[in-house]
């Protein structure tokens, strides 16, 4: 066999090799794959794929129309999981992929691959055309707009005037809440043990805000081998008593696994017109 280099890939190059292709093979390393644009063109010629779970084909990939690396690493040492993947691959060329293509009927016809041809062209393509990126954009997003714009100026911006009015109260009032206690069964320690209960408790003085409008939640994180925090879970209190502004939260935190773990218990406002947390800025770190 030969391998050829070819150099300053570009679109006038890219439409020989996405449409003159048995099987399109690429490894790059995790997660460090682009989009794979030329990887999506190609399945519309019905070119196999054969690649990492990375990228656009960790979407794409089907059971019959292609073949995978996993997505996960083995080892975090990069060149032993260089070596692992380079085995994984000549074992999946010499006794899946190879044979597949060699492999004919009595009509000297590869039916194996030709069904991994149909596969590739019915089940993959039509996933990765403007039409599909058309029909998210109007379901996940013009959509739901277009609802929720309506539902705000529907008589007289009724409804934008009541959130504006809102959130001119929250900002008046956010500061003067009160943290009169809490507790935390595991305060000063980050280990944690899989399947336990532990439990939380915080009590506020919300002053002026209706108890209505404020959540407080458990945020965990563990941290990764780079020293960062990661994100674990996150876990809303529950409202167990309220009188004269004076409010109790309680919150059952069951880690899936043990662990050393931190954690941090956040206040932030609430209001059923809010789609998201992150579209009010206000937010108080309790610990």
């Amino acid at each position: 066999g030969k391998v050829i280099f070819l150099e300053n890939y570009d679109i006038e190059l890219a439409k020989y090799l996405v449409r003159g292709v048995d099987i399109w093979l690429n490894t790059p390393t995790r997660p460090l794959e682009a989009s794979g644009t030329s990887g999506e063109k190609a399945v519309m010629n019905g070119t196999i794929h054969f690649s990492v779970l990375d990228g656009w084909w960790v979407e794409g990939y089907r059971a019959f129309a292609g073949w995978a690396l996993p997505r996960k690493r083995t080892f975090e040492n990069q060149g032993i999981q260089d070596d692992v993947d380079a085995e994984t691959i000549y074992n999946m060329l010499e006794y899946e992929i190879v044979p597949a293509y060699y492999s004919f009927n009595e009509q000297n016809v590869p039916v194996e691959w030709i069904s991994h041809i149909k596969n590739t062209m019915v089940k993959i393509a039509p996933e990765f055309t403007m039409k599909r990126m058309i029909d998210d954009y109007f379901e996940k997003y013009y959509t739901k707009l277009a609802v929720r714009n309506k539902y705000l100026i529907d008589n007289n911006f009724e409804k934008a005037k009541t959130l504006a009015a809102w959130k001119q109260t929250m900002r008046d009032e956010w500061d003067n809440i009160e943290v009169i206690n809490y507790s935390f069964e595991r305060a000063g320690s980050n280990v944690y043990r899989s399947g336990h209960d532990y439990v939380a408790e915080i009590a506020l003085n919300v002053k002026k805000i209706p108890k209505e409008n404020v959540g407080v939640e458990f945020i965990v994180t563990h941290m990764s081998k780079k020293g960062e925090h990661e994100f674990v879970a996150s876990e809303e209190f529950k409202l167990i008593s309220c009188k004269s502004g004076k409010c109790l939260y309680r919150a059952s935190l069951v880690p899936e696994k043990a662990g050393s773990f931190f954690y941090g218990i956040r206040i932030y406002p609430k209001h059923n017109d809010l789609p998201h947390k992150q579209d009010f800025y206000l937010l108080r770190w309790i610990d």
